[in-house]
């Protein structure tokens, strides 16, 4: 089969190759892989910043891929031959809290991802794809989608007139606008661009900050908010900026830290948190059970996944160069 080998840290190393298709052992499904979608996770592996001493050499990256099985293995019972199937993300992580160890079984790395024709997976690491979604669309759901959903609704517990300020326009942050309106809320977003902004208003966006021309977007969410602050927000950004993030909730508000694209550490007003009571949760996707709920509130609610643009498998390295540039939606690879 074709597959993208990476062969050392940067994007030069990363190289399409012939290599065997993989076997599936005992309670394994082989998937013929329709679509992938990149995360800003595949990119900073493929740099090195994403705990690097976990990355094997070589490594098939990318974790969200759609497909269909092929074959099974040995004592498979929760699907069939012909059944299309999504990957998830934390692969052994089915319900309740996570494990200590969860990183461990991550597809993508350490575990070999979906950038290639044929994919295993153990079967309780799949999940059955929504019947209105394309293998495309679908591609876009274990990191994106899932991370928005669990943030938003397994820990939030969102309800109708809740206010959420999104950060960006990002893939997890426009699945963040599409679930948060779709359920009832107000959503604030925050954008460096104005054709963004419209485009966020689109899917449901009540108010856009322009954070280039307002540059104390917190104050702008206060004054939005009548002086409350909003009851969620999703941290996609990171570093200093989460001081202004803790300005721009509620008191006892809460936010969800998913992302680290301004820095992976900060210096944080502990007393403004201690006052205003913030709840800062940290975010690591989501597991099996919420996927799967997740899945049947999107055919109820007919959510469908925005995706900037699809590169065939042989530009994976222009999708990813991309995925850099900055994308509205999500960036996704046809493989099949």
């Amino acid at each position: 089969m074709k597959a993208w080998q990476l062969k050392g840290f940067g994007l030069e190393n990363l190289k399409l190759e012939n290599i065997n298709i993989p076997t599936p052992g005992s309670h394994d499904v082989l998937i013929k892989v329709g679509a992938v979608s990149l995360n800003f996770r595949d990119k900073a592996i493929v740099e090195g910043i994403y705990e690097p001493d976990m990355v094997p050499n070589p490594l098939i990256p990318v974790s969200d891929a759609a497909g269909t099985i092929v074959q099974i293995g040995e004592g498979v019972t929760r699907f069939k031959i012909g059944d299309r199937v999504t990957s998830h993300l934390y692969s052994k992580w089915i319900e309740g809290a996570p494990g200590p160890n969860e990183p461990d079984f991550c597809f993508g790395s350490p575990l070999p991802g979906g950038l290639a024709e044929y994919m295993v997976m153990h079967e309780d690491s799949a999940v059955m794809t929504p019947s209105t979604l394309t293998d495309e669309e679908a591609s876009t759901l274990p990191i994106a989608a899932l991370t928005a959903w669990y943030s938003l609704v397994t820990y939030g517990k969102l309800k109708k007139g809740d206010t959420v300020l999104i950060q960006g326009t990002g893939g997890v942050s426009i699945f963040g606008i599409q679930i948060a309106s779709a359920l009832g809320a107000k959503v604030i977003v925050t954008t460096s661009s104005d054709e963004k902004g419209l485009r966020a208003r689109k899917l449901g966006a009540k108010e856009v900050i322009n954070y280039i021309k307002t540059t104390d977007w917190a104050a702008e969410v206060q004054k939005l908010t009548n002086g409350k602050g909003v009851d969620q927000l999703l941290e996609v950004v990171g570093g200093e900026g989460l001081n202004d993030s803790v300005q721009a909730t509620k008191v006892t508000g809460q936010i969800s830290v998913i992302g680290f694209m301004a820095g992976q550490t900060t210096n944080l007003n502990l007393m403004e948190v201690i006052f205003r009571q913030t709840k800062i949760q940290g975010i690591a996707v989501g597991n099996r059970k919420a996927f799967e709920e997740m899945n049947k509130a999107f055919d109820d609610l007919a959510i469908k996944p925005v995706i900037d643009t699809v590169y065939p498998m042989e530009d994976a390295v222009k999708a990813y160069q991309h995925l850099s540039r900055g994308a509205f939606g999500k960036i996704v690879i046809n493989i099949s």
